[in-house]
């Protein structure tokens, strides 16, 4: 069954490579999605696939890579679009 969220991060997570991290690391769990940069310097994430594929992702995003530092996750209303069928960036 796929299941979908959508996340809000944010803390020190632009311009220290969170988003390239976050298409690996989605990707790595077969996720698909999006991510992109705010304007308000937060993070934006939509991601379907396995609910346990979602947690582990989720887990993994509350600590980010190393350069970054992410001081809140939030979980968000996830849209009615349709997503793509890998995991994208979005600039």
């Amino acid at each position: 069954m796929t299941d979908r969220r959508a996340y809000r991060i944010t803390g020190n997570v632009q311009g220290v490579g969170f988003r390239w991290w976050t298409r690996k690391t989605a990707s790595a769990l077969n996720l698909r999605g999006t991510v992109r940069n705010a304007r308000d310097g937060s993070v934006e994430i939509e991601a379907a696939g396995d609910e346990d594929d979602l947690s582990t992702f989720e887990e993994k995003l509350r600590q980010g890579p190393v350069s970054a530092r992410v001081r809140e996750l939030e979980r968000e209303e996830p849209g009615n679009g349709s997503l793509p069928e890998d995991f994208q960036i979005i600039r």
